[in-house]
């Protein structure tokens, strides 16, 4: 394949990104995030509510906003986010000569070499 025939095999994707990026960008542009707007009062904080829903503290009525649905969708995203970090730390490990060897292993300790001063 020549230079020039994979310039325009990324041109298409590259245009599409950035369109895709341009209106995501006017449509967060164009939104307008007032609290008063959607019936709440406007010194309503959503991660405050969350943090009341996570405790279970809306018999207390100090929850302005019902915060359920933020919490479920909180709690989606840290089991995402956790198996993603699992995963990573999987993947990072490798086996040499039959034993599992940390990505990281060897940045904290000498790699197991004879000598120095281990005691």
């Amino acid at each position: 394949m020549s230079n020039d025939e994979s310039r325009g095999s990324r041109i298409v994707p590259a245009i599409a990104v950035g369109a895709l990026f341009a209106v995501f960008a006017a449509t967060a542009n164009a939104a307008t995030f007032d609290a008063e707007s959607a019936g709440f009062p406007a010194d309503a904080s959503v991660v405050h509510n969350i943090g009341y829903a996570l405790f279970d503290l809306g018999a207390y009525d100090i929850a302005t906003i019902p915060a359920e649905g933020f919490l479920a969708a909180f709690l989606i995203a840290a089991v995402a986010l956790d198996v993603a970090v699992d995963g990573a730390v999987y993947l990072a490990k490798r086996e040499e000569d039959g034993s599992v060897v940390s990505a990281v292993g060897r940045a904290f300790t000498d790699g197991g070499r004879d000598g120095g001063d281990r005691q």
